[in-house]
């Protein structure tokens, strides 16, 4: 009974309540989308860079390195000699080696020269198909498949660098492979070899010499001697090599020691990350308190509209008590009011986040192959987020609530 007079009063001015629940819904919603998206981002970037301890490229940002390398962000801040950071892919504190060759794109999708490590490395799985084993063979991520309706078969050209640049139109790719959906990286890159990156970035007259020498290294044939060896491998660049290593104190020493000897860096990608986690939470703090001073303007109005109706309304609680209401109904059917309105603003907010994050996650997926996921749930944060908008209603309704409580019947009845 009490719930449903309360009810009732909730719209007893409606203008009043309408703009409370704006205010909260406008704070629950920024908050909701600033829990998921820290959630996702981080959980995201932490899965891409596990198993990758060093990313060796060339110098310039660090954080540049790693975002273009791990991440597809970004451009590279340069290419590094094959045959310098072949000596440190194959040095004996290195566990894995993933290189990285890339610099063409088709319809926006990047064409990545690696090797299967790179695939596995994200869980990928063939859904159709088999893997590129000869030059200009691709496999394909399952959202470009989707995306442009790729099936196995199909073949494109490349463009160089950005969407609308050079077309390689004398070398067509072949798709052979369509990886199942992973809900990572792989499934917005093209994978083909790295001897396909060096065909069409490379002069005619060194691509037999570029073929033999892919061919030996698939082979393993490692009897022949040094010279030939470098001149084999004079003139191909990589973009960059994710490193796995066994030794621990190679991840703190590689980084100071590469660049001094060498003309690449070694970036790691836990530090990097960290410092840009820092950076973005330094900015999603700020809207956080913005949107919890929003909420706190909201309770203040909670406060306001409860205050000011209960001049008008204490005929109507005075007929209450006399009709058997006790002095804690009134106090408790006040505060259900504020809590109506309260529970109404989170759940409308909550909607609301989840709305905006599925356009934002559509924004990033188009910009930086990124996606979110508007259905997730953070519970404890979620739970959380709750519990202080329920507090607020709380807080606003204790004044207004107590002065029901301490109404003097025959007082108010002889004004009336």
């Amino acid at each position: 009974m009490i719930g449903k007079i309360a009810w009732k009063n909730t719209w007893f001015k409606p203008l009043n309540t309408v703009l409370s629940i704006i205010l909260l819904t406008a704070s629950v919603a920024i908050i909701t989308v600033i829990i998921l998206l820290q959630k996702q981002f981080e959980d995201q970037f932490n899965k891409t860079m596990d198993n990758v301890d060093l990313v060796l490229g060339a110098k310039g940002s660090p954080l540049q390195l790693v975002l273009s390398s791990l991440y597809q962000i970004d451009a590279p801040p340069g290419n590094i000699s094959y045959s310098e950071a072949k000596q440190w892919m194959h040095h004996p504190f290195v566990d894995t080696a993933i290189p990285l060759a890339y610099g063409d794109n088709y319809m926006g999708y990047k064409i990545v020269g690696t090797t299967e490590d790179y695939i596995h490395k994200f869980d990928g799985v063939l859904a159709e198909g088999k893997s590129n084993e000869k030059d200009f063979e691709v496999v394909i991520g399952a959202n470009i498949a989707s995306n442009l309706d790729l099936k196995i078969g199909d073949t494109f050209y490349g463009s160089h660098g950005d969407v609308n640049a050079e077309v390689h139109e004398d070398h067509p790719y072949t798709i052979v492979g369509i990886l199942a959906p992973t809900g990572q990286l792989i499934d917005n890159i093209i994978v083909s070899n790295i001897s396909s990156v060096w065909h069409i970035h490379e002069h005619e007259h060194d691509e037999e010499m570029i073929a033999d020498d892919h061919h030996h290294e698939e082979s393993d044939v490692h009897d022949h001697d040094h010279e030939e060896e470098h001149e084999h491998d004079e003139g191909k660049e990589l973009t960059a090599v994710l490193l796995k290593l066994k030794n621990n104190m190679a991840k703190m020493t590689w980084q100071r020691m590469i660049p001094q000897n060498t003309n690449m860096q070694a970036a790691s990608p836990a530090l990097e990350i960290n410092r840009l986690f820092a950076l973005f939470g330094v900015g999603l703090q700020a809207i956080q308190y913005l949107a919890y001073g929003i909420m706190l303007i909201s309770g203040i109005s909670i406060f306001v509209a409860l205050y000011n109706t209960l001049k008008e309304r204490k005929y109507e609680f005075a007929l209450l008590r006399i009709h058997g209401a006790s002095k804690h109904q009134l106090f408790g059917m006040i505060l259900i009011e504020s809590l109506f309105l309260c529970a109404i603003g989170y759940i409308f907010g909550m909607i609301l986040g989840r709305v905006a994050l599925y356009f934002i996650s559509l924004a990033s997926k188009e910009e930086f192959r990124l996606t979110f996921n508007p259905f997730e749930i953070v519970w404890e944060k979620e739970i959380w987020l709750l519990t202080i908008t329920l507090g607020v209603g709380v807080i606003a309704a204790l004044i207004p609530a107590a002065k029901a409580y301490s109404l003097n019947i025959s007082k108010t009845l002889a004004h009336a």
